[in-house]
C-alpha cells in the first residue's frame, strides 16, 4: 500500500505532543487522520485519510534547520494533493526572538506564493484566547502565566504582533475581534487591506469557538496558515461544511493490545506535577534524581531495574519532572541545553528498555520527552483513536518493529489531575 494521496489537509507540527493534539482535533471533526513521525518514507503503508499531521521536533532547534525540515514536509504534502498546509505551533506560542515560528512562516509563505498568512494560537476550549493580539492563558496574559518560567522558551510578552514581528522578516498586522465577529467577508477585506500595505501576516483574535470557524473558512482561501489546534478545528469544520470532506467518526481500529503498561513524565509544568502526585495514589511511582541523570547512565539503569521488578503487578510511572526552581538550579550548574538533553536521552533510554521488557502501552508527558521517546522507538506513524483528555488521543502505532502498541503523548499543561489513570483506562 502506498502513502495516503489526495489528502485534503496537510499539517506540519513543531513537536510530537502538539501533533497529537491537532490530530485528535481533526479526528473529532470527522476527518480520517494519521500522525506521522517525521516526513514519511514512500514505503510506509497508510490507510486512505483526509488529513496527515507530520510531527517534527523543531520548536527549539536552530531556525535554519527548522525551516529546512518544514519545507521538506510541505513538499511531501503538496505532492499528495494538499491544497492547504497548516503549520501547527503551540497554543502558548512557545518561541524566542530568534524563532522558530517566524522563520518557518516566512519560508512557507514564500514557497506557497501567498501574499499574507493568517496566524492564531487561540483554542478557547483549552483556555487559550487572543484579544487585541494579546494571548491569554485562562484569565491571565501569557507573560503572567506559568509560561514565563518555561525552561526552554520563557514567554515574557503576551502581544503576539510584537512577538512575531521580532522573528519574521515581514510586517505583522492584526485582524481584531471586531473584524472576526463580522464574518469571513470582513476578514477577507481586512487581509486585502493589510496585504496592500505590505503586511505578510495577520494575527487573528479569537475568543469563542465560532471565531475559529470564521478564521478556518478564510484560511482555506490561502495555501498556508499558522496556528494551534484551534485553527485546525476551524479548518476541519470548514472542509466538512464545504463538502470537500465527508465526516467519518468511525475508529480505524479499536482492537485491544494488552501487554504491560508504563508512564513517563518529563514535563515540569504545574499540571504534570499535580498529575504525578495524584498518580502516586494509584500506581508505583519513581522520582529520578536529575543530578544523577546528568552524571551518567546509571540512573536510567536504576529506573529500569525498578520498573521491571514491578510491571507484573500493574502500571508504573517514572518521573524526571521537577519544580521550576529546581530546574533553574540544575540548568545553572550544567547549562540549559546540556541538562535538557541529558534528561531527554535518559527518558528515551528508559522507554526503550521498557518496550524491550514487554511494555506495549506507554503514556508520555512532556513535548520534548515525547519527541525523544518516539524517536528512540523509531515508530513511523500513528492512527488516531479515542480522546483521553482535550488535545490528547490514544495513538495506535503504525509500522512499529515491536508490532501492536498504544501510546499517549501529552503536552505538559494538558489533562486533568487523574490523567495517567484516565489514559490507561482507555489504552487496553
Amino acid at each position: 500500500m502506498t502513502p495516503a494521496r489526495n489528502i485534503c489537509l496537510g499539517c506540519i507540527a513543531d513537536d510530537y505532543t502538539g501533533a497529537s493534539d491537532l490530530a485528535n482535533t481533526l479526528t473529532r471533526c470527522g476527518l480520517r487522520t494519521v500522525q506521522t513521525i517525521g516526513v514519511p518514507s514512500d514505503d510506509l503503508a497508510l490507510p486512505e485519510v483526509d488529513a496527515v499531521v507530520v510531527s517534527l521536533k523543531s520548536r527549539s532547534i536552530e531556525a535554519a534547520l527548522a525551516v529546512s525540515h518544514a519545507r521538506t514536509a510541505e513538499k511531501w504534502m503538496r505532492g499528495r494533493g494538499a491544497a492547504h498546509v497548516l503549520f501547527k505551533i503551540c497554543s502558548t506560542f512557545d518561541s524566542t526572538d530568534a524563532g522558530n515560528i517566524g522563520p518557518v512562516m516566512d519560508a512557507l509563505r514564500a514557497d506557497s506564493g501567498d501574499t499574507i498568512v493568517l496566524v492564531t494560537p487561540a483554542f478557547p476550549e483549552t483556555g487559550r484566547t487572543v484579544y487585541q493580539g494579546n494571548l491569554f492563558v485562562g484569565s491571565v496574559p501569557l507573560n503572567e502565566s506559568p509560561l514565563k518560567d518555561h525552561p526552554l522558551n520563557p514567554m515574557h510578552d503576551s502581544n503576539l504582533v510584537r512577538v512575531l514581528a521580532r522573528q519574521s522578516k515581514t510586517k505583522i498586522g492584526l485582524a481584531d475581534l471586531a473584524v472576526i465577529a463580522r464574518g469571513p467577508d470582513a476578514v477577507r477585506a481586512r487581509l486585502d487591506e493589510l496585504s496592500s500595505k505590505g503586511f505578510g501576516a495577520a494575527v487573528a483574535d479569537a475568543v469563542f469557538a465560532r471565531d475559529l470557524e470564521t478564521i478556518g473558512t478564510v484560511a482555506l482561501d490561502h495555501r498556508v496558515s499558522v496556528g494551534a489546534s484551534g485553527i485546525g478545528l476551524g479548518i476541519a469544520r470548514a472542509l466538512v461544511a464545504s463538502g470537500r470532506v465527508k465526516p467519518d467518526a468511525t475508529a480505524i481500529s479499536d482492537a485491544p493490545v494488552g501487554g504491560s503498561a508504563a508512564c513517563l513524565a518529563g514535563s515540569c509544568s504545574q499540571a504534570t506535577l499535580q498529575q504525578i502526585a495524584k498518580a502516586e495514589q494509584a500506581m508505583a511511582v519513581l522520582h529520578l534524581d536529575p543530578e544523577q541523570i546528568v552524571a551518567g547512565k546509571a540512573e536510567a539503569r536504576r529506573a529500569l531495574d525498578w520498573a521491571k521488578a514491578r510491571l507484573a503487578e500493574g502500571p508504573v510511572l517514572i518521573a524526571s519532572s521537577s519544580a521550576p526552581d529546581q530546574v533553574a538550579a540544575l540548568q545553572a550548574r550544567h547549562g540549559r541545553d546540556a541538562a535538557g538533553h541529558a534528561i531527554e536521552q535518559a527518558m528515551a533510554d528508559i522507554a526503550e528498555g521498557l518496550v524491550g521488557s514487554g511494555v506495549r502501552r506507554l503514556v508520555v508527558a512532556g513535548g520534548e520527552t515525547s519527541g525523544a521517546v518516539v524517536d528512540r522507538l523509531r515508530i513511523p506513524g500513528f492512527l488516531v483513536g479515542a480522546e483521553i483528555a482535550a488535545g490528547v488521543p490514544v495513538l495506535r502505532a503504525v509500522g512499529a518493529k515491536e508490532g501492536e502498541m498504544l501510546l499517549a503523548l501529552k503536552s505538559g499543561n494538558f489533562g486533568g489531575p487523574e490523567f495517567f489513570s484516565d489514559a490507561l483506562k482507555l489504552m487496553r
